[in-house]
């Protein structure tokens, strides 16, 4: 499970700047049961609305002027989520216009006639929001606390920038460097850029081969009238669909989008439509790129059918028998043998013909041409060597696993649907789980057989052919006919209303010990699939003990989930696909860690399993050597990453402790020396030195019977006892000089600032409130902080700016973090625009309106928080150690909503000293120059 979340991890953060582009990093209502329709699908609709099709608990409407609504009540979680979906994305660009629609997704966030300041109500609003653009579709979400205010608002706000927002040349010139910022930030990543190029090469005339960010000359260069000839086209309720999911009373729901949305007129104008299709390829393609990095890479690309088609199913099944980790043929032909250091493959489709992706990486040293010939033997010789019914079923059960997961979670799902909607028809999503779930052997067989050839490929090289063996790829099928008579399947169970507020929170939480030292706190409530969620945390060592043992702690820590003494690692991810369960089981000096997501009737044998993983760790030998070629690989990468260099010297400065304690923050010179002498002996005696439950927690979230979980909780971990005492290693204060340091990276578009500084203050101290909410102001929120606002909006320097501020909860330790992303010859300016904005705070302070609106903003973003499970199982774990129940945060709270403005520009004068701040900026400045 670890490693094919890791897989997917891997792949979206690849893509995402090619395929996926992001704009930024209650009422009540009874769920609708199969056969018992609400009002709103009884027949007393609102005039001219039209019912169109009921799957699973969701259920969409037609408005008369065109637009798609999709209701999904779902009362478990006190949130609702509104994600409107345009159909349009990076593929309707015409030649002067790449990265328009990305562009465009920016400017709708800049105001509207009756929402001026988006920015500003999605704060308020303790809002979880954001855009993305893609190459067939454009969405905006919002997720928010349940109640009838809240839904008012974000569908009026939806509404009202749907045909109304500004798209002004003011917001475009500011916006322009923002967004060429993020392009710059792409351009950081040698692999990102390949498969831009590789892309590019793949597809002769379809727009699939453009990058959804666009060419640099595009976005500098497209005049705004051209952006709103593109908005008024395609921003309509026409070619928009709404979805509502969460907890909504449906019939109200619907009501009240129809008088939002009902009066827009349905446009007079006709779609443009795509008619350009992708000649069948004749021949190998191939690509090389050369640029600064310190890992190779090889990817190799084939055309595939439209994710419509019936041959997708087959094709995912079989890009994860070929890539996954650690079962898949590339992974078995190419890792295990050393000759790469990982490997992934995935699919990129949508409503037109796509590709199938293969990806490797390979140390440097290592021969990649040797590693490419292998990658490509086994790609394009997979149908002749038979597939199993063991590698089908493995696939499929993970496959189906993350639909599942996807589909208990409210929030997920009503995201989740922007893509089958830009494939054509929410719908999609289940019928495509369907066609998983049908997939044959002979299917996958032949999907290999038709797609991965040899003239199908675009690689990093090009060989010529005297026969050339051409893929045809099929026509896209017509959505309406696949979708007309589709049903789905029985919808999942619904959970409870659940009030997310501490008080209610803590009268929930049952916690008990037992005489070993575990920690126990359990809140049992009904979820939606009856999800359940743990997480358990070790404590071992002490400050002596530990010395010179941070990378050996580790790599202990990473050996956990790599095979036990009754399973290999992959039986262990089969088990977990098997039981529908993401686990990550980890360690460090620190401790160890586990997290479970699961479901009811799966928790033990679940549970049972990580107890396992943890108690009965195997270490083998191959596994260790596959994890330190890893691990050289990863720091391999950090050398040229300025994000990470920049992180590390700011984190060397600011904590010195000195060479050998457990937390002293090593080079990468001594990592990476420390990790090639690494032995496996060391790390098993590690686990045998320190691991055991006699300073452990455990807390669980969800669905669960709970005096069954308490007695299986005491069974697995009771008699565990550590092998020695456990001294909590105290964190020490460092009053360190101010440096202010560059860091030299060649071919490097983006640079990287990061700035610092040390506080002697803990969480219990009168002024941290203070402190919290001031930082809030300066660098939380959604793009209406001091800084966003300064930064990134109006000076269009940055297209990502933050603020951290931490205080420990036991040393008086605490420390002011400032981070931010821009082009290099940017840096001098968003440096002196970062201490304009704090010296001007620290002069006068802030306005009771800013306050106010910071304190609502603030409070509900907690309360969103707390109504997520696995955020507030993390919660109960770290106060079982911490000493502490909800009645803290309820304190806290009730501190922020007292203060005063005098009371945080003390306590900011107080600790901050802008004279003090060390700032480490990495990147190519030498070019600029």
């Amino acid at each position: 499970m670890l490693d094919r979340s890791r897989k997917f991890v891997r792949l979206i953060s690849l893509f995402a700047l090619i395929i996926t582009l992001t704009c930024y990093g209650g009422m009540q209502s009874a769920p609708a049961q199969a056969g018992r329709p609400t009002s709103a699908q009884s027949g007393t609709l609102p005039p001219g609305v039209e019912k169109v099709a009921s799957v699973e608990g969701f259920t969409e409407y037609r408005l008369p002027n065109g637009l798609r609504v999709l209701l999904f009540p779902e009362p478990t979680k006190p949130t609702i989520t509104v994600n409107m979906t345009y159909q349009v994305g990076s593929a309707s660009e015409n030649y002067g216009e790449t990265g328009m629609a990305h562009l465009l997704e920016h400017l709708m966030f800049k105001g509207s006639p009756k929402h001026t300041n988006i920015a500003q109500e999605l704060t308020e609003h303790g809002a979880r929001p954001n855009g993305t653009t893609s190459t067939d579709r454009t969405n905006y979400f919002e997720t928010f606390q349940a109640n009838d205010t809240n839904l008012d608002w974000a569908l009026d706000l939806e509404a009202d920038r749907m045909v109304n927002s500004f798209i002004a040349k003011k917001d475009l010139d500011s916006e322009m460097t923002v967004v060429r910022n993020e392009f710059e930030m792409g351009e950081n990543s040698p692999t990102n850029v390949l498969l831009e190029r590789i892309l590019s090469a793949a597809y002769l005339w379809h727009n699939y081969g453009k990058s959804t960010i666009g060419a640099r000359s595009d976005i500098e260069n497209v005049p705004i009238e051209r952006l709103q000839a593109f908005y008024r086209m395609f921003y309509q309720p026409d070619n928009a669909v709404l979805v509502v999911a969460g907890k909504i009373d449906e019939p109200k729901t619907l009501s009240l989008i129809v008088g939002k949305f009902g009066s827009i007129p349905k446009p007079a104008r006709v779609l443009p439509k795509i008619y350009t299709v992708e000649p069948t390829q004749d021949g190998e393609r191939a690509v090389t790129l050369r640029r600064v990095g310190d890992t190779q890479a090889a990817i190799a690309v084939y055309h595939i059918p439209s994710g419509l088609h019936t041959d997708y199913a087959a094709i995912n099944i079989l890009t994860d028998i070929l890539g996954d980790t650690p079962s898949g043929r590339l992974y078995k032909a190419l890792v295990e043998t050393k000759k790469a250091s990982s490997v992934d493959a995935g699919t990129i489709g949508a409503r037109y013909p796509g590709v199938a992706v293969f990806i490797m990486e390979v140390r440097e040293g290592n021969s990649l041409e040797e590693a490419r010939d292998i990658l490509l033997e086994t790609v394009e010789k997979a149908a002749a060597k038979p597939f199993t019914s063991e590698e089908l079923e493995r696939a499929r059960t993970a496959e189906l696993k993350n639909i599942d997961l996807v589909l208990n979670d409210t929030e997920r799902i009503g995201l989740a649907l922007s893509s089958p909607i830009a494939t054509g028809d929410w719908r999609l999503f289940f019928l495509n789980r369907d066609r998983l779930k049908a997939v044959k052997l002979e299917d996958v067989q032949r999907v290999a057989a038709a797609y991965l050839k040899p003239s199908n490929r675009t690689l990093g090289l090009f060989y010529p052919t005297k026969a050339p063996d051409r893929s045809e790829i099929p026509p896209t099928p017509d959505v309406a006919s696949i979708v007309k008579d589709y049903k789905g399947a029985e919808a999942a169970s619904v959970g409870e209303a659940f009030d997310p507020s501490n008080a209610n929170i803590e009268s929930r939480t049952h916690r008990f010990s037992l005489p070993s030292g575990l920690k126990v706190a359990l809140l049992s409530k009904k979820t939606r699939g009856s999800t359940v969620m743990a997480q358990v945390r070790l404590h071992f060592g002490a400050e002596e003990s530990l010395r010179n043992l941070n990378v050996t702690a580790n790599a202990a820590g990473s050996m956990l989930m790599r095979g036990t003494a009754k399973h290999t690692r992959q039986q262990i991810s089969d088990a977990l696909d098997r039981l529908k369960a993401r686990v990550s089981v980890s360690g460090s000096s620190a401790g160890a860690n586990a997290s479970v997501e699961t479901q009811r009737n799966n928790l033990d044998e679940v549970l049972k399993l990580v107890a396992e993983m943890l108690r009965e760790p195997s270490f083998p030998e191959s596994e260790f050597e596959i994890l330190r070629q890893e691990w050289l690989a990863d720091l391999d990468q950090q050398r040229s990453d300025p994000q990470a260099r920049a992180i590390k010297e700011t984190q060397r400065h600011m904590y010195p402790y000195p060479k050998g304690h457990v937390r002293y923050n090593a080079t990468l010179e001594e990592d990476t020396e420390e990790v090639k002498g690494l032995k496996l002996d060391a790390v098993r005696k590690f686990y045998k030195d320190f691991y055991g439950g006699s300073n452990m927690e455990v807390s669980l979230v969800g669905d669960f019977d709970e005096n069954a979980v308490s007695n299986l909780i005491k069974q697995l971990f009771g008699d565990w006892k550590s092998p020695h005492a456990f001294a909590r290693v105290p964190s020490l204060y460092f009053d360190v000089p101010a440096i202010n340091r560059t860091i030299q990276i060649p071919d490097k578009s983006n640079a990287v600032y990061s700035s610092a500084e040390n506080f002697a203050i803990r969480d219990e101290d009168p002024d941290y409130p203070a402190m919290v909410l001031g930082d809030y102001m300066m660098g939380g929120g959604f793009l209406n902080s001091r800084l966003a606002t300064r930064v990134r909006q109006k000076d269009g320097l940055s297209y990502n700016i933050y603020t951290v501020f931490i205080a420990d909860s036991w040393d008086k330790v605490g420390v002011l973090g400032i981070g931010a992303i821009m082009a290099p010859q940017n840096t001098t300016k968003v440096e002196s625009a970062i201490q304009e904005e704090y010296n001007r705070a620290l002069k006068d302070g802030f306005t009771p309106e800013e306050i106010a609106s910071a304190k609502s903003g603030f409070l509900l973003s907690r309360q969103v928080s707390r109504a997520q499970d696995a955020s507030l199982c993390s919660k109960l774990v770290n106060y079982l150690y911490l000493g502490r129940t909800l009645a803290w945060d309820a304190e806290f709270e009730k501190k922020i909503q007292a203060l005063t403005s005098e009371q945080i520009v003390t306590a900011m004068r107080k600790y901050f000293d802008p004279k003090k701040v060390t700032i480490i900026k990495a990147g190519d400045f030498e070019k600029v120059k």
